[in-house]
C-alpha cells in the first residue's frame, strides 16, 4: 500500500494544505489482480482540488468518510459535480458508470445533499452508492480490508484500520491505521495495535486545549502515547491546525514515542 496525504490541515483548510483527505493506493505491481486501486479516506474542504494533482477522481474505487464535520466531508459536493458532468466520464452525459461507493456515518446521503443544495428532487444516487459505516464491520475494496471503529468525538465518528498488500515487503500484508478525529480511547488503541504506519490526529496542545475541551481531539503527547501503547512501527501526525507550533507537536509526541515520527505535509507519500 501507499499513503498520500492529499490534505492534512486540522479543522479548516490552512495556507499550505487542504483539510483532511488521504489517498490509499495499491499499485498494479503489488495488487493480486494486476490493477491499481484508489481509496480515499475523507474529503474535506480543498481536498478535491489537491487530489487532482495525484489522480483523476474518475479512478477512485471508494470514499470513506470518518465523520460529517465539513473539514472531513464537504468536498463530496464537488466530487458529485465532477462525476456527473465530466465531459469524458460524467454520468450525466455518459451512462453506464457504476455509482461510486461512499461509506459514512448515518445520514451521510442526506447531509451531502443538503450541503450541495441542488435542484428540487435532485439526488446523488446516480453518482454515489451511499453505505453506512458500522463499528467493527469490515469493508472490502479490491485487495483492501478496512475495519471501521467508533471513536471518541462529539459526533458519530470512525477511525479506520486498513490491511492490504505491502509495497515494502512483497508477498506480505501491511496495516495502516487512520484515527480520524478522536480523543484518546480504548477503541483507537485497538485500531492501531501493531500497525506499520499510524496516521494520527494531533490537533491539540497540552495545557492549552485538552484540559479545557476534552473529548474532541488528541495532543501530540496523546498521539505519541497511542503509538507507544499500540506498538506501531511509525507515526505520522496530522490534522494540525495552522496556528499550532509544529515543533511543539513533534516534541510532545517524542516524549512518549521513540519511533520514526513526522508531521504530514500536502502531497507526502508513505509506502507501507
Amino acid at each position: 500500500m501507499r499513503l498520500v496525504t492529499v490534505g492534512c490541515s486540522g479543522s479548516f483548510a490552512g495556507p499550505s494544505s487542504p483539510a483532511s483527505c488521504y489517498l490509499v493506493q495499491v499499485p498494479a505491481t503489488t495488487s493480486p489482480d494486476g490493477r491499481a486501486w484508489n481509496v480515499l479516506l475523507d474529503l474535506g474542504n480543498g481536498g478535491l482540488g489537491a487530489l487532482q494533482r495525484v489522480i483523476d477522481p474518475l479512478d477512485l474505487d471508494a470514499v470513506l468518510l470518518s465523520h460529517l464535520h465539513p473539514d472531513h466531508f464537504v468536498d463530496v459536493c464537488g466530487l458529485y459535480v465532477y462525476l456527473r458532468y465530466h465531459p469524458t466520464g460524467g454520468t450525466e452525459r455518459h451512462g453506464g458508470r457504476a455509482p461510486l461507493p461512499v461509506f459514512g456515518p448515518r445520514d451521510t446521503a442526506e447531509r451531502a445533499s443538503m450541503a450541495y443544495a441542488g435542484r428540487p428532487g435532485e439526488d446523488m444516487g446516480a453518482q454515489f452508492d451511499f453505505r453506512r459505516l458500522r463499528d467493527t464491520e469490515p469493508i472490502t475494496v479490491g485487495p483492501l480490508t478496512i475495519e471501521p471503529r467508533r471513536v471518541y468525538h462529539p459526533v458519530e465518528a470512525f477511525g479506520f484500520r486498513v490491511t492490504g498488500p505491502s509495497t515494502e515487503r512483497p508477498g506480505e500484508t501491511a496495516v495502516l491505521t487512520f484515527t480520524g478525529d478522536t480523543d484518546y480511547c480504548d477503541a483507537v488503541v485497538d485500531l492501531a495495535r501493531g500497525a506499520d504506519l499510524l496516521l494520527s490526529e494531533a490537533a491539540f496542545h497540552e495545557g492549552r486545549d485538552a484540559d479545557v475541551d476534552p473529548g474532541i481531539h488528541m495532543t501530540g503527547q496523546d498521539a505519541g502515547r497511542l503509538a507507544r501503547t499500540a506498538d506501531v512501527s511509525s507515526l505520522v501526525l496530522t490534522h494540525v491546525p495552522a496556528w499550532n507550533d509544529l515543533d511543539l507537536t513533534l516534541a510532545e509526541a517524542a516524549g512518549e514515542y521513540s519511533g520514526p515520527t513526522v508531521i504530514a505535509s500536502t502531497g507526502a507519500t508513505f509506502s507501507v
